[in-house]
């Protein structure tokens, strides 16, 4: 049993981790074309991010190789053939549990210790970036595009030691700046970069009139990049499990319990996933995939949906995501259970 759902859960795994981190590339990949962040980036920030990839797909790998393995078992009869000498559903699922610890203890030191590093080490990767001048993200003599095309930024040239861009162009917006020179600050409070141009001139134009404002200016602040949702996040993340312990923020709050939320999945999902495995051969190994699919989903997303209300202080976790655990613990209990009550109501039945 073991080696069957070993096998469809390493495929399994695979396959998710593969469709994950191709979009993750492509998103990245388009920042570095865009000159928000540099090529060496986008492995490191990869390989950083990993274990919180593999946070949510092995639960969910686990339930769709239970459902696939043993799909396949009930599809051609082996399963009926186990019955018939003696495993019970109880030691079948006690089987399936060997699997299903294993993983739930790799999810335990991947949420609690590996993937809060991984956030750490991702964090650092963008504080380095962001010592990283704007003038080393760009090409001198070229046109370079951000901000999804809003704002166009051109230097002649760079200095030497590329702390000062030459003969500067942008055009952001209905706004057109001409300068000398221009050098980078960073703002401490913010992790925002600006652009300080000096002895330029900024030209204001009117869509649809002739008018024309012209501005001269010896010094003048042009915000590059600001800090991204992405970073904020990754913040929270970065905490070691140990400071979020008897915190009273409630995104410390959230976040701890999201971390033990994905180590429940796997017992819970491995409980759901063994009855709804079940099916008739007649029907095919894959009748109860897509609600089974569903259903997970719906236990995965109230989950993340309530964290974002813990986070927010509107409820309280232990009223709402314990809630969840155990409203759909008592659901697998019920489907894992209800075969064997019909066929107690069947017996009676008889015999009366």
């Amino acid at each position: 049993m073991v080696r069957e759902l070993s096998g469809t859960f390493f495929a399994v795994t695979t396959v998710l981790l593969m469709i994950i981190l191709s979009g993750r590339l492509i998103k990245t990949m388009a920042a570095a074309a865009a000159g928000e962040v540099s090529v060496e980036f986008i492995l490191l920030a990869l390989l950083y991010r990993l274990p919180y990839f593999l946070d949510i797909i092995i639960p969910l790998a686990l339930y769709m190789s239970i459902l696939i393995g043993y799909g396949r078992l009930y599809a051609e009869s082996e399963m009926t053939v186990l019955t018939a000498t003696g495993f019970s559903d109880r030691k079948l699922l006690a089987y399936s549990m060997i699997p299903a610890l294993f993983m739930m203890l790799m999810v335990a030191l991947s949420s609690m210790y590996l993937s809060p590093l991984g956030a750490q080490k991702t964090e650092d990767l963008y504080v380095e970036e962001a010592k990283r001048t704007e003038f080393e993200l760009l090409a001198p003599g070229r046109f370079q595009s951000a901000l999804k095309g809003s704002r166009v930024t051109y230097t002649e040239s760079l200095s030497s030691d590329k702390q000062q861009m030459n003969h500067v162009f942008i055009a952001d917006g209905d706004s057109l700046i001409v300068a000398e020179r221009g050098t980078q600050y960073v703002s401490p409070e913010t992790g925002s970069r600006f652009l300080e141009l000096h002895e330029g001139r900024r030209y204001d134009l009117t869509p649809g009139s002739a008018e024309l404002q012209v501005l001269d200016f010896e010094r003048y602040g042009v915000r590059m990049s600001q800090e991204q949702a992405e970073r904020r996040q990754l913040r929270k993340e970065a905490l070691a499990t140990l400071d979020l312990i008897g915190s009273d923020n409630p995104l410390y709050v959230a976040q701890l319990h999201w971390r033990i939320s994905l180590i429940l999945l796997v017992p819970i999902g491995t409980l759901m996933a063994f009855p709804l495995s079940r099916v008739n051969p007649r029907q095919g190994r894959f009748a109860r995939m897509f609600p089974a699919l569903m259903l997970f989903m719906v236990y995965v997303s109230m989950l993340a949906g309530l964290v974002g209300l813990v986070e927010k202080g509107r409820v309280s976790p232990y009223l709402s995501l314990w809630l969840v655990h155990l409203l759909f613990l008592l659901i697998a209990l019920t489907i894992f259970l209800w075969p064997s009550y019909k066929r107690w109501r069947y017996v009676r039945r008889i015999s009366a």
